[in-house]
């Protein structure tokens, strides 16, 4: 556990930091340094909170379905009559 982040959240957290200093360290390159400055924080904040919105449904982003789910068994009812020879 990492500030807050856990197993591989951890990696997404850090995939969110380098995307928004190269992608806002380009477009401040290209244009303007303070819109570049401005889409850097805005590309880490939003990577960051996606990053904890997606740690919230678990590890493994399990489906969470809601009522009763019924699995069908197919068992045989024959029983098999064990030999006389075994014996």
């Amino acid at each position: 556990m990492y500030r807050g982040f856990k197993g591989k959240f951890i990696g997404w957290g850090i995939g969110s930091l380098l995307l928004g200093l190269i992608g806002g360290g380009l477009l401040g390159a290209l244009t303007n340094m303070y819109l570049g400055g401005a889409v850097t924080i805005a590309l880490i904040a939003a990577g960051l909170f996606l990053t904890f919105q997606r740690q919230k449904n678990g590890l493994h982003e399990k489906t969470r379905n809601k009522g009763i789910t019924i699995h069908s068994v197919h068992l045989k009812n024959t029983y098999a009559n064990p030999s006389k020879d075994s014996i």
